[in-house]
């Protein structure tokens, strides 16, 4: 742990076959670590959301909707039943001032990230997640004194955008792990291939789904 912190530095995340990630697999891909973020606008907060995950898992690889996975014809339970999966983590950071009951909610919609991914978080997998916030505004400040303190925090009618954040931010993060990743040779010689990017984009190409976000801009 020490070593990790001693080690660690500002600026852009690495990603992809690094650190915890570099033995993980995903899809039956290889899998790794991927962050993405959100910034609400201002209206709604102007808060950050920021995710960072470590992909370990199974299912069917869906992007936008485009079933990546059939069509690359490796997929969970593509011939009988197979052995358990493993894990993702999430972390999930906010600079919006929550109480630890509203960080656990916040937790709760990272699952739909996944979801959206095409992982149905098969039977034994242990995903969890993890929320913090770096709001200074809702710490309790340790103090020897007797009196109540004040702290800011969000109204519960607040988390929706936020929480959309997190679905958009989780969903995001996990393609990253796996488009990131490189192909790995590991212990005993075991390899574990990195996914086919150019054989992705036919994919999405195909459904319709590549920038799909600008197609449905209004006129």
């Amino acid at each position: 742990v020490l070593d990790a912190i001693n080690s660690a530095s500002s600026g852009e995340v690495e990603e992809g076959s690094v650190g915890a990630g570099t033995g993980t697999i995903a899809f039956g891909w290889k899998g790794g670590i991927g962050t993405a973020s959100r910034v609400l606008p201002k209206n709604l907060g102007g808060w950050t959301v920021g995710v960072l995950v470590q992909t370990n898992f199974g299912g069917i690889l869906s992007i936008n909707g485009a079933p990546v996975g059939l069509e690359l014809g490796k997929f969970y339970l593509k011939n009988e039943l197979e052995k358990a999966d493993g894990s993702i983590i999430i972390v999930i950071a906010t600079d919006a001032p929550l109480m630890p009951n509203q960080l656990k909610r916040l937790a709760k919609r990272a699952m739909l990230g996944l979801a959206r991914t095409g992982s149905p978080s098969t039977n034994g997998s242990g995903d969890y997640v993890i929320a913090f916030s770096t709001n200074p505004d809702c710490r309790i400040k340790s103090i020897e004194d007797y009196q109540p303190q004040t702290i800011k925090v969000l109204p519960n009618f607040a988390l929706s955008p936020l929480f959309q954040a997190v679905v958009e931010a989780t969903e995001e993060a996990i393609y990253n792990s796996i488009l990131k990743a490189t192909t790995i040779t590991g212990y005993m010689g075991r390899k574990v291939e990195a996914i086919p990017i150019g054989k992705v984009l036919e994919i999405l190409n195909k459904y319709n789904v590549l920038n799909y976000d600008k197609k449905f801009k209004a006129k």
